[in-house]
């Protein structure tokens, strides 16, 4: 017959009894679980998420806005006043430790005040605290560790003072009255009370000191900054905190110190050029003003009077070669400029502020301004060894070397076409007979101080341009969101917190008792053997605390009473045959109580008026002389073992039971298992049967020793005896195997140490 599977179904009417028997376990779990989110909902502090969000805005290669377009007629120098501004390099910047620094210094966020509320309830105090520590401000600078202050001050004003760092205590003081100094060997810390402090009441505060580099880390930790999304130009700053007044500060802080360091730095560039642009003006002016001077002294000593008239003569003459000769004068001396600038050393790593005739060569000054910018920039949040800063300085180096080769044959070519263009004049000057050599001195005079006077002009537009964009410097974040807080906090409400205290209550249990079942391994209820087994129940036993061995007599109406009563009716059913007397009680380990069925079943059946025989055949282990206080002569063994020993020596009556008789194991012998195969146990139990009605046979545990089974010759019905939360479930279903071979005859189960339930009046079940 095969067994059922416990996985074929599951029986949801069995579960729901055996948790409703189990309602205390979740009533307890609700109380406890309910009680700890409750608890929780009143010292968690709620979390809101804070938020800001900048625009970084895009420059173009002139360098940007309303300047680019001042200046696209000149050229490309106005792109050293900007750079383009990707939103790539600029979360770096943002999100960069020396901003942080800034940052924890201007708020403070190296200091933390946190007063406690109530029990395990610390709430950090902004902008206001009780109570405020002053420090040298160097000790934020070289601070190398973080130092715990927590502070007890009781209702007449004593406070006590402990200092740690590492749980390890630097300093302490005791029934001080503030303001107090305390001196550790990190330095002396003063604690004042501040306006919000009230006196006559107790405090107790936790004060954290570290440095701003520290602080800056911690910032680094709980700040998000990411880019809005792929395709925009948007940084989203983002911060948890408990706190989000702190939370909002925080974030303005850093997007203000963001766009001021922005500011710094168009207005750094500006002024670099604007320096230049003086220098060179210096030089102009006195180079204008030497040719000017020149022309006065020519003029006085030639007595030249009608300059105009003069001058058109000559213009109409070499009018055309002439303006050739002054453009390509100009560009010389332009190129001369920015040669003379990028040949200087100390302006290995500035812009070059100058715009050249070449298309090329102005690109490549386009593209190497471009690259000193990223460098001064990068150089402002790296380290001097830093891989990119070297790749940039390569680049740089490579760079300015092709721009003065390029330079270098630019002004050869053009000192060429200077000469060429002179040598032109010439020839028209010689063609020209008549024209005194005094008009050709003046006219170069004149040259002169054109070119110097258009580069003076240029110079000065350059000067006026730089002044309008150091003006109107603007940083690139463009702040589209200031710090603001998101309506509800982060997690669960207390409502969802209480609600889930409570359904976890709930299913605490079920999960305890499942994973209990599965680490014992034991089964429970009657439902449970039932499930594991097909072999029939003869009933099932409760647990008894009474202590006594023998609970049946005449008289007895208590709950195992009863229920001996009911197994023993049971059995009469199994025992259908005229000769069926003999009853073996067996069970898979000691414990389970087979011996005190045993007693109890064979007293039930001799109330009955039948002679009952107790036979003790567990005689590896006997208890029966034990439990019933029986201390014989003889016992089976020995009679057993010896001839002279006769049957009617071995049985003795048992006291207080009328029509119970027993035959105790008596001593162990050496050999159990060959002596329960001698054939004297077959003749023993012939005699018997002619003696008694009943008789009952407690033998020993078949899941240790074989003796069970050859004693199932003699037998007429067997009895296995399994104990609830103690009998193992592989034990269990090994039984099933037992009763599909055969193995012992007319096998049944008697369950011991069930939860009673009272029906009907007595202390069955059902």
């Amino acid at each position: 017959m095969a067994k059922r599977s416990s996985s074929d179904f599951i029986d949801i009417k069995g579960l729901f009894k055996s948790y409703v028997s189990k309602w205390y376990l979740f009533l307890i779990s609700v109380l406890v679980c309910g009680g700890l989110a409750f608890f929780y909902t009143k010292v968690h502090q709620p979390v809101y998420v804070v938020r800001a969000n900048v625009l970084i805005t895009q420059n173009d290669d002139a360098g940007g806005g309303a300047l680019a377009a001042m200046t696209a007629q000149m050229g490309s120098l106005g792109s050293i006043f900007g750079s383009d501004g990707y939103v790539e390099d600029e979360i770096f910047i943002v999100s960069s430790h020396s901003l942080y620094r800034e940052v924890a210094r201007e708020l403070g966020l190296n200091v933390t005040y946190g007063e406690r509320m109530g029990f395990m309830d610390t709430r950090q105090c902004y902008p206001e605290t009780p109570i405020r520590v002053n420090m040298n401000p160097s000790i934020c600078d070289t601070l190398r560790v973080g130092i715990n202050f927590k502070l007890n001050i009781n209702d007449e004003g004593k406070t006590k003072i402990v200092a740690k760092v590492d749980r390890q205590t630097v300093a302490e003081v005791k029934d001080v009255t503030l303001p107090y100094t305390v001196a550790t060997p990190y330095g002396k810390f003063t604690f004042v009370p501040t306006e919000t402090f009230v006196k006559g009441e107790d405090l107790t505060m936790r004060i954290n000191v570290k440095s701003y580099d520290a602080a800056a880390e911690q910032l680094d930790e709980d700040i998000h900054t990411e880019i809005a999304s792929k395709r925009s130009n948007v940084i989203s700053l983002s911060v948890d905190t408990p706190v989000p007044v702190l939370g909002e500060a925080i974030l303005n802080a850093i997007l203000r110190e963001y766009n001021t360091r922005g500011i710094a730095e168009k207005s750094a560039q500006g002024e670099l050029t604007a320096k230049f642009i003086e220098e060179r003006l210096g030089l102009m002016a006195e180079d204008l003003a030497g040719v000017e001077v020149n022309i006065q002294h020519f003029k006085q000593n030639n007595s030249i009077i009608d300059l105009e008239t003069e001058a058109k003569y000559q213009t109409e003459k070499r009018a055309a070669i002439e303006g050739k000769l002054i453009d390509a004068q100009t560009q010389l001396e332009i190129a001369k400029i920015t040669y003379e600038f990028i040949t200087d050393p100390s302006n290995a790593y500035s812009m070059i502020p100058a715009t050249v005739s070449n298309e090329g060569i102005q690109n490549a000054i386009a593209q190497y301004n471009t690259l000193i910018m990223e460098y001064a920039k990068t150089k402002e949040s790296a380290r001097s060894d830093n891989s990119t800063l070297r790749l940039l300085r390569q680049n740089i180096d490579m760079m300015r070397g092709n721009i003065h080769s390029s330079l270098d044959r630019l002004l050869k070519s053009t000192q060429v076409a200077v000469r060429e263009l002179q040598h032109e004049i010439n020839l028209s000057d010689n063609s020209l007979k008549g024209v005194p050599a005094t008009e050709r001195q003046y006219i170069d005079l004149q040259r002169q101080q054109r070119v110097k006077s258009e580069l003076y002009l240029l110079l000065l537009k350059h000067r006026e341009e730089n002044s309008m964009m150091m003006a109107n410097a603007t940083p690139k974040g463009q702040i589209i969101d200031s710090a603001f807080r998101m309506s509800e906090p982060l997690g669960m409400s207390n409502m969802m917190i209480l609600l889930f205290g409570l359904i976890l209550g709930m299913c605490l249990p079920p999960v305890y008792l499942y994973l209990r079942k599965l680490i014992n391994n034991r089964f429970e209820t009657r439902a449970d053997v039932e499930r594991i087994t097909e072999v029939p129940i003869l009933g099932e036993l409760c647990l008894d605390k009474s202590g006594q061995k023998l609970v049946v007599s005449d008289n007895s109406t208590s709950t195992m009473a009863e229920l001996v009563r009911l197994i023993r009716t049971n059995l009469m059913f199994v025992l259908n045959g005229k000769w069926d007397k003999v009853v073996l009680l067996t069970s898979s380990t000691s414990g389970e109580g087979k011996s005190f069925i045993a007693i109890n079943l064979a007293a039930s059946l001799s109330l009955l008026g039948k002679r009952t025989l107790l036979v003790g055949m567990d005689i590896r282990n006997p208890r029966l002389s034990q439990y019933l206080d029986i201390h014989p002569r003889f016992g089976l063994t020995q009679f057993l073992s010896s001839s002279d020993i006769k049957l009617q020596d071995i049985i003795v009556p048992v006291p207080n039971v009328h029509g119970l008789d027993t035959i105790v194991a008596g001593p162990v012998p050496p050999n159990p298992g060959e002596l329960l195969l001698s054939e004297k146990v077959d003749q023993m139990f012939s005699e018997l049967r002619e003696m008694y009605d009943f008789i009952i046979v407690d033998t020993a545990p078949i899941g240790q020793v074989s003796d069970t089974f050859t004693l199932d010759r003699v037998a007429d019905a067997s009895i296995y005896v399994c104990r609830a939360n103690y009998t193992n479930i592989h034990d269990l279903e090994a039984i099933n195997e037992i009763y599909e071979q055969s193995r012992l005859k007319k096998l049944s189960i008697v369950i011991n140490g069930t939860a009673a339930k009272k029906t009907y009046g007595y202390g069955t079940r059902k």
